[in-house]
């Protein structure tokens, strides 16, 4: 299977550069029937409010609830030569693995100040795609810091021409789902963006059992799969945790016969890697590196909410998997055709197979 396989053309004006104005108000695609169930397949059009309509009680609805960091930042080097520092991954003794743009700008040792508070000494090149290993100076609590200092870490997509403050507090609150709790990702679990506090109580008096996961979302998200053969792909590992609430609501319903609906592909990698892990759901602290794609056989995910995805990007071999890729480019042609907005502030799916 090779990575063009899952390529298609988007019109530029179709990526979504900010949030619709109230978040339930997204556009949502339903996908139902399909190759795989034997059935006609159907595409509804629709609006995120509506999923309280789709769901009931024989429903468990999963969302990821980690929470995005002030991951970018931007400083000078006493030259006066602007830096750009994008953290990745915290280690120990105050060092992160980071990106850095234009990283030919900087060596070993150089320091870039990002603000009186806080400054970044390079301390080498790391083996790894392009990654850096720096060390934070500062004092005091640093998420405390990146909050005063960072800049919420948009996709590359999202183009912030203009940095004002309104629209950096845009990005602040609307970068971030509404029941984010775990500080410790650099990109947001996108489909979970649509939800409401008031849609999850709907959903709750309805009777749908929801629970939470926590996958910290890496960089990996952003990146292109730059392999031709899709099994030369390797994925970017990612912390994730699950409760033993969580793994008690999941096993119980799985025993009753309930759908499980995972809300964003980070739910679903995370729900797949446990049982792969443990052949069954339980409470842990692991890690991540699955990478889905056709065929795959969901051992416990039912139904998806997904925003749509980059062409050729492994979320789009995932949602291939779990709809069928004839089912799920047909979708994306119609998505295209009726103008939907892509991508991470995008309109969403719903995978109701």
């Amino acid at each position: 299977m090779l990575v063009s396989d899952f390529d298609y053309t988007l019109p530029e004006e179709l990526i979504a550069q900010t949030p619709a104005e109230k978040r339930e108000n997204s556009r949502m695609m339903v996908l139902s029937g399909g190759q795989c169930k034997g059935e006609n397949e159907i595409i509804l059009h629709k609006h995120f409010y509506d999923i309280v309509d789709l769901l009931d009680d024989n429903h468990v609805l999963i969302l990821n609830n980690t929470k995005v960091i002030p991951a970018r930042l931007y400083g000078y080097k006493d030259t006066g030569a602007k830096i750009e520092v994008f953290l990745l991954k915290e280690r120990e003794n105050k060092e992160w693995e980071v990106l850095i743009r234009p990283s030919k700008r900087v060596k070993e040792r150089t320091v870039v100040k990002i603000a009186d508070e806080l400054s970044v000494e390079v301390l080498k090149p790391l083996q790894d795609d392009g990654k850096w290993l720096v060390r934070m100076i500062y004092e005091g609590n640093i998420l405390d810091i990146l909050h005063r200092v960072g800049n919420i870490p948009l996709p590359p997509y999202i183009e912030r021409k203009m940095s004002t403050e309104d629209i950096k507090k845009l990005d602040f609150e609307r970068y971030q789902t509404v029941y984010a709790r775990d500080e410790g990702s650099v990109a947001a679990p996108t489909a979970g963006l649509h939800f409401t506090q008031d849609i999850l109580k709907k959903l709750a008096d309805k009777g749908v059992e929801i629970g939470y996961v926590t996958l910290n979302v890496g960089i990996g998200t952003f990146r292109p799969v730059k392999c031709e053969n899709v099994l030369d792909h390797k994925m970017d590992s990612e912390t994730f945790e699950i409760s033993q609430e969580t793994a008690d609501l999941i096993n119980r319903a799985k025993a009753d016969g309930k759908k499980i609906v995972a809300v964003g592909t980070t739910t679903v990698r995370t729900l797949e890697t446990a049982y792969k892990q443990f052949g069954c759901i339980k409470a842990c602290k692991s890690a991540s590196e699955l990478f889905i794609y056709p065929p795959y056989e969901f051992k416990v995910v039912d139904k998806l909410i997904t925003n749509f995805h980059l062409p050729k990007s492994t979320l789009l071999m995932l949602v291939s998997a779990l709809a069928g890729k004839d089912f799920i480019f047909k979708a994306y042609a119609e998505a295209i055709k009726e103008k939907y907005r892509f991508y991470s502030y995008g309109d969403c799916m719903f995978i109701n197979l």
